[in-house]
């Protein structure tokens, strides 16, 4: 089974679809799955900030989203997400797919294992290589501009960067910026299920390339114009991320 986590948009993209209530130790997901097809593969589908986006990033109930997953049967997820960019090259309305993310927020419930057990797990490539090389292919296939690789960092929201930490980020290296990818990626992993993120970038953070401060509305308006982009190139993808052999965390 093939989980996507994103936005209330998505319900429109699947065929059939139907609730799946789940109980989960750690409280209700965001919204209450909901499984249906799209071209005869099944989805599972949640909606990370809720139907009514009434969840702001710090306040996501990531931990009850995975396992509702894991209860569902979902061992692939699909992480579409909104992003700025740190990198002028970098414009809205493309598309990349990250190999690496760097953590940034606090006081998130970022780990399945609080005690008594304990495990450490090994989280040097958060996203699948499979998964990505499909996903950029995928992407690709829509005519949009996609880049292959890049490091997202997860701040903690919901507020947007200052100039000095915008600025900061793209000193040192890195591409994208988020608020909700952690602790949504590593979560995944403890659960033993493979992690793909697709970032739609929305604008420029502030300061790169001489852009003014970004708006949540602006975020909201660019997101909405690549949905359907980004709903086609999931779909093209699907076959190839149901048939691949993963190489997924041990839970």
């Amino acid at each position: 089974m093939i989980g996507v986590f994103g936005g209330s948009g998505f319900y429109e993209f699947l065929e059939g679809s139907r609730p799946a209530p789940v109980v989960t130790p750690y409280g209700s997901p965001s919204e209450t799955p909901v499984i249906g097809s799209v071209g005869g593969i099944d989805l599972a589908f949640i909606p990370r900030h809720g139907r009514n986006h009434q969840y702001p990033p710090h306040l996501v109930p990531y931990r009850a989203n995975v396992w509702a997953m894991r209860l569902l049967g979902v061992d692939r997820i699909i992480s579409p997400s909104a992003v700025g960019s740190l990198k002028a090259e970098w414009a809205p309305g493309h598309f990349a797919v990250p190999d690496q993310l760097v953590d940034r927020t606090q006081g998130r419930a970022a780990t399945f294992f609080d005690g008594p057990e304990v495990r450490h797990m090994s989280f040097a490539d958060p996203y699948e290589p499979t998964m990505r090389a499909i996903a950029v292919e995928g992407m690709r296939s829509t005519g949009a501009t996609v880049h292959d690789g890049g490091t997202l960092v997860v701040i903690q929201g919901p507020r947007f960067s200052t100039r000095a930490e915008s600025a900061s980020y793209a000193s040192a290296g890195w591409q994208l910026i988020n608020m909700t990818q952690m602790p949504e990626a590593v979560l995944a992993a403890e659960a033993g299920i493979c992690f793909v993120n697709i970032s739609v970038i929305t604008d420029y953070d502030v300061g790169v390339g001489g852009a003014a401060p970004v708006t949540h509305a602006e975020v909201l308006r660019r997101f909405a114009e690549a949905v359907g982009t980004l709903k086609q190139g999931i779909a093209s993808m699907l076959p190839g991320i149901q048939a691949a052999e993963l190489r997924c965390p041990e839970p």
